[in-house]
């Protein structure tokens, strides 16, 4: 006889967790920059931690992991983020509940962001045994001396990197803030005058203090009096601390901590402000504590001395450029203007760059944006003069070429080795014409209605200044035509350059991010602003001049659009075709939309053909009587077009028969230095 076979058992699925865990292993995910952390049950229980002990907050792991091995671990992450590694691995002690020390080891794989930015790190966390003999056999105190070396170091490090005041604020009240010094809560306080200014609240509970953010600088609170008798104080009470400063008192309640180091930060012999350093389940300070405070405080007075003194450089740097740029632009007609000046994060460099908005005779503006050859003072100075001439010579009503010629002579003549680029432009709001010059500078940019963003053909000449010198003061004017709605940006090369970028690719990425923008001038502005110029790490100082005309919808009971078709450009015929369809549907004339197609194309596609330049498409309702749809084609020749009979084997010649099968009426107007050919269409 066989024995039958038994049935096979199923076997219940174990995830991927579940696995983990058995093998005394466990995962974790750290957002650097919120500060949160996930660990799995097998992270719990390499920590000894229940789920109702963790808050998802590094801050929760106080209790299990002493302050030099969080030390260690923020170190280990910092240096491989620093040194651009993307793996890290680092052994820590933890404490049980039990009291007793076990040893663990932490593997992480560091993320970036686009910029290179550590921003997440994913890892491992296992119960560590033989492998880490080494480890454990330190002696406690090489360990301890090890902890603090690597307190220091660490802390050194993050403020090296810090170069404005906000900055500092930044490395110390980051996620890993408190861990650098090892505490539970952080106070930073900056001398004003005959108060002192806490710009730092760092910890669960040191929002109490909200109230003192602002206080005058005397002995009635513990910080302020470490400040001006320049004397550290460690209290292992802070109750007791409470019955001295009865100011104070009213927070204790609030801020559940047990001692404190009131530091004073002192650099060149002068008392700038004061740091406080709170703990939890602390009672005393030994001598290597306090050494160490004081140490750290060092560090961190040394750093707000350079920040403050680059911010106050910075400052007089704008407070300068400010005087050099108009106080104030002017208004314009059924258009926004927005004018932008970034300076360089440079200190006490000052750049050259500079914009302008002038009021011109019969009811034009000129638009100027600029850049003098270098960042100090004198190119600062210059750009004053430069910009007070060109503003003369604009004034008097000169041709955009003449005005730069004469711009070139002066800077020529001012004996200088400087020169000087800049695009110059001449606005009509009435008919949205604008005539644009350059020297040397980049072209401006115009994005359409349909927000396509194209890079007029302006030729140019040689920067100002050298243009004289070299006797080629000729600067070609070319013609753009703004259409209701259009926007024209103008700008200096610190928004688009970059070392690791060539031109072309900045340019094309000012273009994408103006295609993206908002539509307002002030908006697109800022967007540019923070889109560019803060990418590119603000190396170098920005002028920016956006304009844009005011959109013309008409009026509800007579609705209008405006488009313009630059030449050779097939993607402009079929997008200007395909928003013809769309409106006159809107507009519920839906029936008579292949007429008024047929008709846009030949007027478009003659006009682009037989001009040298674009064309401007306007489609609009008169309410009549009677009601009908009129279709505009401007263009800049004043060669009226003439109706033919073309022969049977011409490929040419028929444009106006169509129109005139499927208009109405149609008819051609003079307007300014062209014309505009029209045609009518019945409601159905």
């Amino acid at each position: 006889m066989t024995s039958a076979k038994k049935p096979p058992v199923d076997k219940p699925p174990v995830d991927l967790e579940q696995r983990l865990l058995l093998t005394g292993v466990g995962s974790f995910d750290w957002d650097l920059e919120t500060g949160a952390l996930t660990l799995d049950a097998g992270s719990l229980a390499v920590l000894d931690l229940r789920p109702d002990e963790f808050d998802g907050r590094v801050t929760s792991l106080q209790g299990r992991i002493p302050p030099e091995e969080a030390v260690r671990i923020n170190y280990a992450v910092t240096e491989a983020a620093a040194n651009g590694e993307d793996l890290y691995g680092v052994y820590f002690r933890a404490r049980h509940r039990d009291g007793t020390i076990h040893l663990g080891h932490a593997r992480g794989h560091i993320r970036r962001d686009d910029e290179g930015r550590a921003v997440r790190v994913l890892g491992i966390l296992r119960t560590a045994s033989d492998d880490g003999s080494e480890l454990a056999a330190i002696d406690p105190r090489e360990e301890r001396r090890q902890g603090i070396a690597l307190m220091v170091q660490g802390t050194t490090e993050a403020l090296s990197r810090a170069v404005t005041v906000d900055d500092v604020v930044a490395v110390l009240s980051g996620a890993s803030g408190l861990d650098r010094f090892a505490a539970d809560g952080l106070v930073l306080g900056l001398v004003e005058g005959e108060n002192l200014k806490l710009i730092a609240l760092v910890g669960q509970t040191m929002q109490a203090l909200d109230e003192l953010k602002l206080h005058k600088f005397d002995q009635s609170l513990p910080l302020a009096e470490a400040v001006m008798t320049r004397q550290p104080r460690f209290v292992g009470s802070l109750p007791d601390l409470a019955r001295h400063f009865t100011r104070l008192r009213p927070y204790m309640e609030h801020m559940r901590l047990d001692s404190a180091a009131f530091l004073p930060l002192v650099a060149q012999d002068r008392a700038i402000g004061g740091l406080a350093l709170f703990y939890r389940g602390r009672k005393d300070f030994t001598d290597a504590d306090r050494n160490l405070c004081i140490g750290l405080s060092g560090i961190v007075a040394q750093s707000l001395q350079r920040a403050m003194l680059f911010d106050e450089e910075r400052d007089l740097a704008k407070s300068l450029q400010a005087t050099m740029l108009p106080r104030g632009i002017p208004d314009v007609p059924d258009s926004e203007v927005a004018v932008r000046y970034h300076a360089a994060w440079g200190g006490r460099e000052v750049g050259g760059d500079f914009y302008d908005v002038v009021t011109l005779p019969r009811g034009r503006i000129g638009l100027v944006v600029g850049d003098v050859q270098g960042h100090d003072t004198h190119a600062a100075a210059i750009m004053g003069q430069l910009r007070i001439a060109l503003r003369a010579f604009a004034g008097e009503g000169h041709p955009p070429g003449t005005v730069l010629s004469r711009a070139s002579r002066f800077l020529a003549e001012l004996d200088t080795e400087r020169f000087a680029t800049c695009t110059y432009a001449q606005f009509d709001p009435a008919t949205g014409i604008v005539r644009a010059v350059r020297a040397g500078h980049l072209p401006p940019l115009v994005r359409h209605v349909d927000r396509r963003v194209g890079v007029p053909r302006v030729p140019g000449g040689l920067p100002l200044g050298i243009a004289t010198d070299f006797g080629m003061e000729d600067y070609p004017e070319v013609r753009l035509d703004l259409v209701p709605g259009e926007t024209m940006v103008i700008c200096t090369d610190g928004l688009v350059e970059d070392a690791g970028l060539d031109l072309d690719t900045g340019i094309r990425n000012l273009a994408e991010v103006m295609r993206t923008g908002p539509e307002t001038a002030e908006e697109l502005a800022d967007h540019l602003s923070r889109a560019l110029w803060e990418r590119w790490g603000t190396g170098d100082d920005v002028a920016l001049l956006v304009l844009r005309r005011l959109p013309d919808p008409g009026t509800p009971q007579e609705p209008r659009i405006h488009r313009y078709v630059h030449q050779a450009d097939p993607e402009g015929l079929a997008d200007a075709r395909a928003a013809l369809r769309e409106h006159l549907a809107a507009w519920e004339f839906g029936e008579i939309a292949d007429n008024v197609e047929v008709a846009a194309g030949e007027l478009l596609v003659n006009a682009l053909v037989h001009t040298d330049a674009g064309a401007i498409l306007t489609l609009e309702v008169l309410s009549g009587p009677p009601r009908r749809v009129r279709l505009s084609v401007s263009d800049r020749s004043s060669a009226r077009p003439r109706k033919r009979a073309p022969g049977e084997t011409a490929t040419s010649g028929r444009g106006l028969l169509l129109v005139e099968a499927v208009a109405s009426r149609w008819g051609v107007e003079p307007r300014g230095e062209g014309k505009a050919v029209w045609c009518d269409f019945a409601a159905p």
